[in-house]
C-alpha cells in the first residue's frame, strides 16, 4: 500500500506538468480552433532558458535557493512568452484566413525549426542541473513503509494549483478572459462588437508560451537533465492529455494530465514500462470510443 502511495504522488507531479502544458493547447483550440503544434517545443525553450539562468545566477553567487527560483520563473515566463508571441505572428497569424490544414503544416513546421534550431546552438546532449530543490518531507507510515514526499514535489503540484487557479480566475473575470470567451464563440461578431480579436489570440499564445516555460521550469528542477527533444514527447503527452480531458476546457486539460501521469506511474511500477504510452493511448481510445468530446468536453455547435 505505501508503494501505491508512493506512485500516486509521482503520478501527480508528472501529472502536473503535462497539465500545464495541455493547457496552452486547449486555449489556442478554444478561440482559433487549430492545434499548436509548435506547443511542445516552446515547453522545451522554456525548459533551457531555466537551465540557462539556473547556472548563471550560481555563477554570480546568488545563494538563496527560493530567491534563484522566482528570478529564474520571471525571466524564463517572460523570455518564452516573447517565443509565443512570435510562433503566432509568423506561423498562425498570416494564415489565419487560409484553409484550415495551412496552420497546422505551418505548426508543424514551425516545432521542426524550433527543435533543430536549439540543438544547434545548445547541442544534442543532455544537458545536466544540480539536484535545486533537495529534502523529502515526512508523512508517516503505512506498515513497514516510510511515506515521504520531496520537497520539488510539492512545489510543483502547489505552483500548478495555483496557476490553474489563477488563470481560471483571469478567464472568467477580467476583460480578457470575456474576450477569450467571445473570440472562442463567434470570432466575427466579437470584432463588430469592438473586441481586438489580434491582440487577444496573441495574449492567448503569450500566455500559454508563459505557463509552458513554468512546466519547462518544473521539469528542469525534478528531473535534473534536458536535451533538444524533450518538447516532441511532453508536447505529444500534453495533447493527449487535452483531447483526453476534452480539448478546449481548461479543467479538462489539467484532468487529463494528472489523468495520464498517474497511468504512467502506477504501469511503470506494476508492468512493463516499456508499454506505459501504449497503456495512455488505449485508455485515451476507449474513453473516447464512449464519450468522443473527453470526459470534460461539450459538443460543438455547427454555426450556419
Amino acid at each position: 500500500m505505501g508503494y501505491f502511495v508512493d506512485q500516486l504522488i509521482n503520478g501527480l507531479t508528472l501529472g502536473s506538468v503535462y497539465g500545464l502544458i495541455a493547457i496552452g493547447y486547449t486555449m489556442v483550440y478554444g478561440i482559433i480552433g487549430m492545434i499548436n503544434f509548435a506547443h511542445g517545443e516552446v515547453f522545451m525553450i522554456g525548459a533551457f532558458i531555466s537551465l540557462i539562468v539556473l547556472l548563471l545566477l550560481a555563477q554570480l553567487g546568488v545563494a538563496a535557493v527560493p530567491l534563484a527560483i522566482l528570478v529564474t520563473l520571471v525571466l524564463t515566463a517572460v523570455f518564452t512568452a516573447l517565443w509565443g508571441f512570435v510562433v503566432e505572428r509568423i506561423a498562425y497569424r498570416p494564415l489565419r484566413g487560409s484553409f484550415r490544414l495551412a496552420p497546422l503544416i505551418s505548426a508543424i513546421g514551425m516545432s521542426i525549426f524550433l527543435q533543430n534550431l536549439v540543438q544547434l546552438l545548445q547541442g544534442a546532449r543532455v544537458k545536466p542541473l544540480p539536484p535545486v530543490l533537495t529534502g523529502r518531507i515526512p508523512l508517516g507510515s503505512i506498515g513497514d513503509h516510510q511515506l515521504s514526499v520531496a520537497v520539488v514535489q510539492v512545489v510543483i503540484v502547489v505552483v500548478t494549483v495555483v496557476l490553474m487557479a489563477g488563470f481560471s480566475l483571469v478567464v472568467s473575470r477580467t476583460a480578457l478572459g470575456r474576450a477569450q470567451r467571445a473570440c472562442e464563440q463567434d470570432r466575427r461578431m466579437a470584432e463588430l462588437v469592438g473586441v481586438n480579436v489580434d491582440r487577444t489570440i496573441s495574449l492567448t499564445f503569450v500566455f500559454g508560451a508563459a505557463l509552458a516555460a513554468v512546466a519547462g521550469l518544473l521539469y528542469t528542477i525534478y528531473y535534473g537533465s534536458i536535451d533538444f527533444f524533450i518538447g516532441f514527447f511532453a508536447g505529444l503527452k500534453a495533447f493527449t492529455a487535452a483531447v483526453l480531458g476534452g480539448i478546449g476546457s481548461l479543467p479538462g486539460a489539467m484532468l487529463g494530465g494528472l489523468l495520464i501521469g498517474l497511468i504512467e506511474a502506477l504501469w511503470s511500477a506494476y508492468s512493463d514500462i516499456q508499454y506505459k504510452d501504449v497503456a495512455v493511448f488505449a485508455i485515451l481510445v476507449l474513453i473516447l470510443l464512449f464519450r468522443p468530446t473527453g470526459l470534460l468536453g461539450r459538443q460543438e455547435v455547427e454555426k450556419v
